[in-house]
């Protein structure tokens, strides 16, 4: 006669079941964090649509928030003010964007973000930053965070069936700031939560704000800092040699599978000798080294 399993056996049984293919995924391997890098990273060095291509290949990246500027100067955006504006309203670019993210896609590489920053912006502006930023294959347009630019991009986002995605500097070192308050002006309001300014700010774990926000969490800037009570305070360091916990960060989006990008923000000293692109890269070996 066969054992009959009972109860606590069988529950036991399902939820390690469970457990583990929430760790494996279908595949048996662990989740794949999305590592990317905003473009911002390599200013110093030739920053055109090719070049950017180029340093993703060379750095192994495959997904990126990608600044406006080299958009805009990939389709010939006009330099003077006024002309500018007429040009991004005219339909004009919309071609020269398609075009754009064939070359992206060609090279495997997708855009998740672009940094438009067009809170200050006509309304026929931030209609146009948002429909470019779609024809390029993103679901948002990142600003800096505040209440008129949540306030009013969110409506923009709604219209777009996109996100207003709000990046944060130092705000948090208010003990007053609060970031649900720039989430509640719409559903489509998301964060780009920029762990290492918030940690250099605040010297608090930025792992109990991610659990609590995660579904708000459209993206991660990645930066090493020292905390507010460094030595010195608030300052970039090469990955590794700040206190920011960027290990702990990564393995909690891993282990709970959220989708949320994590982008690699260079902004510590290039040592000489060195570029940014070489800098990214170990970054990356950073990233894949938490995540083993």
């Amino acid at each position: 006669m066969k054992k009959r399993i009972y109860g606590s056996t069988v529950a036991l049984l399902m939820a390690t079941l469970v457990m583990t293919a929430m760790w494996t995924g279908c595949t048996g391997k662990k989740y794949q964090v999305p590592i990317g890098v905003i473009t911002y990273s390599w200013r110093s060095m030739p920053g055109s649509a090719e070049d950017i291509i180029n340093y993703c290949k060379q750095t192994g990246i495959t997904t990126i928030e990608l600044m406006g500027n080299v958009v805009e100067e990939y389709a010939g955006a006009p330099t003077d003010k006024e002309k500018l504006r007429e040009w991004r309203i005219s339909g004009e670019p919309a071609k020269k964007y398609r075009e754009l993210r064939k070359m992206f896609d060609d090279a495997g590489v997708g855009i998740h973000i672009v940094k438009f920053s067009p809170a200050g912006w006509s309304d026929e502006e931030i209609d146009y930053a948002f429909e470019s930023a779609k024809i390029l294959g993103a679901k948002g347009v990142s600003n800096e965070i505040g209440h008129e630019a949540a306030k009013r991009l969110g409506a923009f986002a709604e219209k777009h069936d996109m996100y207003a995605v709000f990046h944060n500097h130092g705000q948090p070192r208010d003990p007053n700031f609060n970031f649900e308050e720039y989430l509640a002006y719409s559903p489509n309001n998301m964060l780009n939560l920029d762990v290492g300014h918030y940690f250099g700010a605040t010297g608090k774990h930025p792992n109990a704000l991610i659990e609590k926000l995660h579904d708000r969490i459209y993206s991660i800037h990645l930066k090493d800092k020292t905390g507010k009570d460094g030595d010195p305070p608030d300052t970039n360091k090469p990955w590794g040699e700040g206190d920011t916990p960027l290990k702990d960060i990564l393995q909690l989006i891993q282990q709970n599978q959220w989708n949320i990008y994590c982008d690699i923000e260079l902004e510590y000293e290039i040592p000489e000798g060195s570029d940014a692109v070489t800098e990214t890269k170990k970054c990356v070996e950073f990233c894949k080294n938490a995540l083993q």
